[in-house]
C-alpha cells in the first residue's frame, strides 16, 4: 500500500496520522510500502515542513514528486518527472 499526499501543512499531517496509525493498528496481510509526498507548489519546502518530511522519512520510505505544471491541466502523458524512477519501479507503471 501506497500512501500519497500533498506536500502542505495539511498533508503532512494527514499522512503522519495515517503512518501513525497504520503502525498500531491494520489489516494483516497490508503492508504500508511508502509515503508518497506530492509537491503542492513549485520550489522548496518552508524550513517548518521540510522537518516534518525529515520525521516522516525516519518511519517510513518517502518518494518524493516534484511539481509539474502541464498535470494541473490534466496533461499526464510525458515522461515521469526527474528524480521519480524509483516510485516508478516501485508501482510498476509510467504513465
Amino acid at each position: 500500500m501506497l500512501l500519497v499526499a500533498r506536500t502542505h501543512a495539511a498533508g503532512l499531517a494527514a499522512v503522519h496520522r495515517a503512518v501513525t496509525d497504520f503502525r498500531h493498528e491494520h489489516p494483516a496481510g497490508l503492508d504500508l510500502d511508502a509515503v508518497v509526498l506530492v509537491a503542492d507548489a513549485p520550489g522548496r519546502l518552508p524550513r517548518p515542513l521540510a522537518q516534518r518530511v525529515k520525521l516522516l522519512e525516519a518511519a517510513v520510505d518517502v518518494h518524493r514528486v516534484p511539481w509539474v505544471p502541464a498535470w494541473r491541466l490534466g496533461e499526464t502523458d510525458g515522461s515521469p518527472p526527474r528524480g521519480t524512477g524509483p516510485l516508478v519501479r516501485l508501482t510498476g507503471r509510467v504513465g
